[in-house]
């Protein structure tokens, strides 16, 4: 079964369907609900009918004021028993009720008309017709019955109280005929709905086929049928989700992506699916009431201009999400603790560290007293240089620190990138000197003066040159090497050292992490060379790549503005710069590399 509203539907048909949604939620039966919304339709219609020809036929008898308080009596005793049975969704004692005010009214009503030979007096008949058309039995007719007939003796007992102001008038047959054509009404609705019963069985077979609700809206986005799978999915019965009720029943954050929908629909778009929170009386599947249940709506364009949105469950998809983002909040959290333990580590460390270096120097020159033994100044020189060695690996693990957690702040300047480059080869000559390998520059003239943080850039220069120096056995060589291309500077480090395979190139570059095999393994190292320099490339909102094969070398190039990074302070920096995977093309401008 569905309730559906057209556009060519008439004013009874809107009546109906706003009956509908005053039925109260926790009636389930849909004979029930149809039944309370009848007797909703024949209060309100019948009360206003009533008021109507109090409206005409007192102001002569009972004056301005007697004749608004009649009116009000009509109205409001209508309209309390509507409210009582929308409140409690109890009716078994309205229809009763309902009947004797009805049966006074009316035979007042048939008093002032001029008594029983007045026309109005045919509206008795009403009783009988709609106590049947409330509850389709043949016992309500005849309890209809019985109140107009109890409705007689009232009219003739009013007919002698009240003055004979009112005679039988020929504009009298006009209340009957008023609601003949409510009759006529009600018969074209009921006819239009046993019409669109009997071809129902269509829609009801694809009903059964989709585990969904199908909606029909206009291009408003307001609903005009909604199928009975909504009692069952949902908890709602379909009526109250008929014009607005949809859309009132999503959750706030989610209206502007439902809009956004229907508009790409109504400007040529075929399909929009949009994930939506939607609030229900009760979880169908057991959860606690008035909760926003997540559903998934698939809305199609329908050839009439209008649109059909198909609304699944969306459970099983909003819980693994949950789970996701509570994965990803954890694994937040660990690496905001794992910064917060590196970085309070490495200041406890520096302080100890300080006086080791600091003593150590001292006694390496001998400042209080010279050495008995060699060996001692031998011992005390290894001191000083695993202080120096462990300084720097604590600097790299701050320096790190900072940039995941965001705090590192680059100070931008110009300055001669040669200066940088002379520097770097001053501070690792010796080493590459000590291996027999030949360090040289290919700086171009044309770089000249770069707008950066000097000492990040030296930064980068020196890991990189002592990363290259390390794994390139001897007699090998390592270069570095600048030009400028536009408003960029780029800079490179190459090398003929041992290379790295493809899969290792996929984790080079994340912190504590280094290429493992034979030879690497022999050589000191914490992994954070090149994260650190990836770190502070991003900072200066430069690219970075590595272009490398196993036995064949590695360059590692980098590109920076040459003025300087812009200026945006509302943006961070990530924990980690990604890392795509390494293709089979030469480039120096974007993630990582491998040589083909």
């Amino acid at each position: 079964m569905t309730i559906a509203v057209s556009s060519e539907q008439s004013s009874a048909g809107y009546l109906a369907l706003g009956c509908l949604r005053l039925v109260n939620p926790s009636v389930a039966e849909a004979a029930d609900r149809a039944r309370q919304s009848r007797l909703f339709a024949v209060l309100l219609t019948g009360s206003l009918l009533i008021a109507s020809a109090y409206a005409i036929l007192l102001p002569p008898l009972l004056g301005g004021s007697g004749t608004v308080g009649a009116i009000w009596t009509a109205l409001g005793a209508a309209w309390l028993v509507t409210l009582a049975v929308a409140a409690t969704g109890k009716d078994r004692l309205a229809a009763p009720v309902a009947l004797g005010l009805s049966a006074i009214l009316l035979g007042f009503l048939v008093a002032v008309a001029g008594g029983l030979a007045s026309p109005i007096a045919l509206l008795l008949v009403v009783l009988p017709l709609e106590s049947w058309w409330v509850r389709r039995s043949t016992a309500s007719l005849w309890t209809g019955g019985a109140a107009a007939l109890s409705a007689v003796p009232i009219a003739l007992a009013f007919d002698g109280a009240v003055p004979a102001a009112a005679q039988p008038a020929a504009w009298h047959w006009l209340l009957p005929l008023a609601y003949s054509v409510t009759i006529a009404a009600r018969a074209r609705l009921v006819l239009g709905n046993t019409v669109e019963t009997e071809q129902a069985p269509a829609g009801s077979q694809l009903e059964d086929l989709l585990e969904a609700v199908i909606f029909r809206m206009n291009s408003a986005g307001e609903v005009t049928d909604a199928s009975a799978k909504a009692r069952r999915l949902m908890g709602l019965a379909p009526e109250l989700l008929l014009g607005s009720g949809l859309f009132d029943r999503i959750h706030v954050a989610d209206r502007v992506a439902f809009l956004c929908a229907l508009s790409d629909l109504g400007e040529g778009a075929d399909l929009r699916t949009v994930e939506l929170r939607v609030r229900l009386p009760r979880c169908p599947q057991g959860g606690n009431e008035g909760k926003y249940q997540a559903l998934s709506f698939e809305c199609y364009r329908d050839s009439d201009a209008g649109i059909v949105a198909l609304a699944r469950s969306n459970d099983e998809l909003a819980a693994l999400r949950g789970k996701l983002k509570a994965a990803v909040d954890a694994a937040d959290s660990i690496d905001v603790a794992k910064a917060r333990f590196l970085g309070a580590v490495s200041h406890e460390l520096r302080t100890p560290l300080n006086a080791i270096i600091g003593f150590s120097d001292m006694l390496m020159h001998e400042m209080f007293g010279g050495f008995q033994d060699p060996r001692q100044k031998e011992y005390v020189g290894l001191i000083l240089e695993s202080g120096h060695h462990l300084l720097s690996v604590v600097n790299a693990i701050l320096d790190v620190s900072k940039i995941e957690s965001g705090t590192y702040r680059i100070t931008p300047e110009p300055f001669a990138f040669s200066e940088a480059v002379g520097m770097c080869r001053s501070m690792l000559g010796l080493q590459a000197a000590d291996k027999g390998i030949c360090l040289e520059d290919q700086v171009s003239a044309s770089v000249g003066l770069v707008h950066a943080d000097r000492r990040a850039v030296q930064q980068m220069l020196i890991n990189l040159v002592a990363n290259a120096i390390k794994f390139t056995p001897a007699q090998g060589k390592v270069t570095i090497g600048a030009n400028r291309v536009g408003s960029r500077v780029h800079f490179w480090v190459s090398d003929t050292g041992i290379g790295i395979s493809e899969e290792d190139l996929k984790r080079i570059g994340q912190p504590f992490t280094q290429v493992d095999n034979d030879y690497t393994r022999r050589f000191e190292g914490t992994g954070l060379g090149l994260s650190l320099v990836k770190g502070l490339v991003g900072l200066h909102k430069g690219t970075m790549s590595i272009e490398s094969a196993p036995g064949e070398g590695t360059v590692v190039s980098i590109s920076l503005p040459a003025d300087g990074p812009a200026e945006r302070p509302e943006e961070t920096m990530p924990a980690r710069l990604p890392v795509k995977r390494p293709a089979a093309t030469e480039k120096h401008d974007g993630a990582l590399r491998k040589a083909g």
